[in-house]
């Protein structure tokens, strides 16, 4: 694995857990915050959080893209 989709899997997954927490909070599932109970939180949790997998799915997909395949004889 490359440096670049390694970074996109790391940056990908960190905005996927963040964005969760984030959610989790608006949502009122984890108190004790002033993001608790508030619905924007939810929408931009949400929003992080999908854009985190769609890093570390285009990361890891365009490393198979530019690995050249090699034909096994």
């Amino acid at each position: 694995m490359k440096r670049s989709s390694m970074a996109a899997l790391i940056v990908g997954t960190l905005m996927l857990i963040f964005g969760t927490v984030f959610a989790l909070q608006g949502q009122g599932t984890i108190g004790g915050s002033a993001m608790s109970n508030n619905s924007f939180w939810i929408y931009a949790g949400s929003v992080i959080a999908f854009v985190g997998v769609l890093i570390a799915v285009v990361g890891g997909w365009t490393d198979r893209l530019r690995t050249p395949k090699t034909n096994p004889a």
